[in-house]
């Protein structure tokens, strides 16, 4: 049996015949209809005890409210994505909108890519809306489209906002809506609580007056606009116009033009290539590139996906996710690269030279990862530099650069090839958790450097802080970042680079963007692959050493001390559990051993806040709990916005609770790459037990108030300084 077909059967009988029979509702039938969510489907489905699961996620959730889904009978309520919760969450946004924008014409977009169930999603989210009047513009024949492009067009257009089916490169039974604003960027939690509350609103009228009319328009309603769109050329004109003003001008595109060899594009699931491979065309450097995995696939072509043995020697299925940086040990103790081993490119490339490069896309097309192929006789330079490979062969290598790597690599390239004009400030926004290079990077070149908490849209919302500040013309601009430091900017700043170690990024614009209705951005919104991709293009298209040997280049010219990091994920239970009832068990129980290891840090940088414990009295702590490791040269201990930072004379560890799943993230940087990994392992892998020292500081009540103490200290940092423009909705003329 092929893998995806385990997983479905796993699905199969895990499923009850009468959740198979009854789909609540007909999301097949392509006719308008009208829906009755009564108390007593409303009783019999749990709505209330999906709706608390729901509004939790929407708290904490770094990238849309993700979740696992039945694959195969996506109305299966046991699961946090389904289509009654897509319904209520799509109703809800929908009537905030039209509160806020009373008797105004209002368009969203809608899009997805290539997971399980999107296209229904897709559907039910563009009749609701074109019930209630919202015209929505969708892709032509409903094809995939990038998230990067969805919050594109949602700023170029002046729509209202977009909604974007994903999961990012979570697993593929995962999936979620990712809610974009007017200006393109993610929903921040006060956003999301918007409509959270607007869908227990609707739950409370049902279980008082006992039901509530849900409509859907036809399938092929005119409000469901997909004609607007392939006018548009679906967006990709407007975006080859921005991209031919920054990453795409003349002098990259003729250094791509002019490399003698192949690039490879992995488009993983396949939805980059759609768009990308129309892109790349239309600036006349498709010839460049050849592609891997241009086929749409819902199970990612096996890409990550394993087979484990269960306690009873069963085959189980299991996913690893499309994050090829994730790490893990053998039977043996020896680490491997499952993800980027499923890729089999032993295989795959062996037609190709040493020293070529593959550029390796996620579902969304939002991130990047970056792997070379090398000869063993370039192995001590790949150590030296500290990146990661894994033996292809006798005679081949396969270098896997962390984006903290990548990125660094792409930034001095961008910087060293821009104009940069004398009379203005230069910075960059990044995320805590991302590489002290970075910072050390910009120090060395004159950059301004901004850390937001983790997630793109906390680095799009200071982009957003700037420009306000910027369209007022205000002489100096401050901002302050995640460690409460005022960072102070001229009249006319200009973002270099924006991106997160999670894969990631953005450049700014040259010039400020311009709406159809004239509202002004310093940047984009949202991660983009193909921005990345093209200036990386370029980068490997004008160096003639190997991508390891230039960034150790880049080390030694800019004096990097750090040039190191590490990332430690801990999860607590097996995402890929087929059995509902015991995903929820488990995921509950993981749950309440990662909030332990995060209180346990947490309440000790919040206590240091409010001045209970001193820096030394925290060294006490820890060193007593931590026999392992040395706590000699802490300075600071800092609550950074979603985790706690711990910073050291000679590096950094930040300790983070995922804000999407029972998971845990270590992260650290600095100038010993075996130190960060000891670090990182032993503090993100901590049970979060309270011995007596940590008592004799601090009462157990108070680390549990610290999870709301922090929620109150990032609502302060959120809204300090917020952009305050308000939209006005335009007279659309396309």
């Amino acid at each position: 049996m092929n893998l995806e077909a385990l997983l479905k059967t796993n699905v199969e009988e895990n499923t009850p015949q009468n959740i198979k029979d009854d789909k609540i509702f007909d999301y097949t039938n392509k006719n308008s209809f009208t829906f009755t969510l009564t108390k007593e489907t409303a009783d019999k489905l749990n709505l209330k005890s999906w709706f608390e699961a729901y509004k939790k996620e929407a708290l904490v959730s770094t990238a849309g409210i993700r979740g696992p889904q039945n694959i195969l009978y996506p109305h299966d309520t046991r699961f946090p994505i389904n289509t009654i919760g897509i319904t209520l969450a799509t109703l809800a946004k929908a009537l905030v909108l039209k509160e806020k924008y009373a008797n105004s014409e209002l368009l969203k977009l809608v899009g997805c890519e290539v997971r399980y169930n999107s296209k229904i999603y897709l559907d039910i989210i563009a009749r609701i809306q074109a019930a209630l009047k919202i015209r929505t513009l969708c892709p032509s024949k409903r094809q995939t489209m990038p998230i990067w492009l969805a919050s594109f067009l949602a700023f170029k257009l002046d729509l209202a906002g977009a909604e974007y089916i994903t999961s990012s490169h979570g697993i593929c039974v995962k999936n979620a809506t990712k809610d974009l604003n007017n200006q393109g960027s993610q929903f921040l939690p006060d956003e999301s609580m918007e409509f959270v509350n607007k869908i227990e609103e609707i739950l409370n009228k049902v279980d008082k007056e006992g039901f509530y009319k849900i409509q859907f328009s036809s399938s092929n309603d005119t409000l469901i606009d997909e004609k607007t769109m392939e006018r548009l050329n679906n967006g990709i004109d407007l975006y080859c116009e921005y991209l031919s003003k920054g990453v795409a001008n003349k002098k990259n595109i003729d250094t791509i033009k002019s490399f003698d060899k192949k690039i490879l594009i992995d488009t993983v699931g396949g939805c980059a290539y759609n768009t990308l491979s129309k892109i790349l065309d239309k600036l006349g450097i498709i010839g460049t590139f050849d592609w891997l995995h241009k086929e749409e696939d819902s199970f990612f072509h096996g890409i990550g996906k394993d087979i484990k043995k269960d306690k009873n020697n069963n085959d189980v299925f299991y996913d690893w996710s499309l994050d090829v940086t994730v790490s893990a040990k053998n039977k043996e103790g020896k680490e491997y690269f499952p993800v980027i081993e499923s890729f089999k490119y032993d295989e795959k490339l062996k037609k190709y030279p040493l020293n070529t490069v593959v550029l390796i896309t996620d579902p969304d097309h939002d991130r990047l990862n970056i792997v070379q192929v090398t000869g063993v006789d370039k192995l001590e330079a790949v150590k030296k530099a500290g990146v990661d490979y894994i033996q292809l062969d006798e005679e081949r290598i396969l270098c896997i650069f962390s984006a903290n790597q990548a990125f660094l690599m792409i930034m001095d390239y961008w910087n060293k090839t821009l104009n940069k004009e004398k009379d203005k400030t230069y910075f960059m926004v990044k995320t805590s958790a991302s590489s002290a290079s970075w910072d050390e990077w910009a120090k060395a070149n004159g950059i301004k450097v901004i850390n937001t908490p983790v997630g793109f849209k906390e680095i799009a919302g200071v982009i957003k802080k700037i420009e306000a500040q910027y369209e007022k013309n205000t002489d100096n601009i401050t901002i302050y970042d995640t460690f409460n430091q005022k960072i102070e900017l001229d009249k006319h700043p200009r973002m270099i680079f924006g991106g997160e170690e999670s894969g990631g990024m953005i450049i700014g614009a040259i010039e400020p963007i311009k709406s159809f209705n004239s509202r002004l951005a310093l940047a984009m919104r949202e991660k983009s692959a193909t921005e990345a991709i093209i200036v990386a293009s370029a980068l490997i298209s004008s160096i003639n050493t190997t991508l390891a040997e230039h960034l150790e280049k880049i080390y030694d010219e800019n004096n990097i001390v750090s040039r190191y990091d590490a990332r430690i994920d801990i999860a607590y239970y097996n995402e890929s559990e087929p059995d509902i009832e015991k995903l929820k068990t488990a995921k509950i129980e993981g749950e309440a051993k990662r909030t332990k290891n995060d209180l346990f840090y947490l309440a000790l940088a919040i206590a240091k806040l409010e001045g209970k414990i001193t820096i030394e009295n925290i060294r006490e702590i820890l060193s007593s709990t931590f026999s392992e490791l040395d706590f000699s040269t802490l300075q600071d201990i800092l609550f950074v916005g979603d985790g706690t930072y711990l910073k050291f004379s000679d590096k950094f560890v930040e300790i983070r609770p995922s804000g999407t799943d029972a998971k845990t993230k270590g992260y650290a940087g600095g100038s010993s790459k075996e130190i960060l990994n000891h670090y990182a392992d032993i503090l993100g892998n901590y049970s979060g037990e309270l011995n007596d020292v940590y008592k004799k500081y601090l009462s157990e009540e108070y680390v549990l108030q610290s999870k709301e103490k922090s929620f109150e200290i990032y609502e302060k940092y959120s809204l300090k300084d917020r952009d305050e423009r308000v939209f006005k909705v335009p007279n659309y003329n396309f």
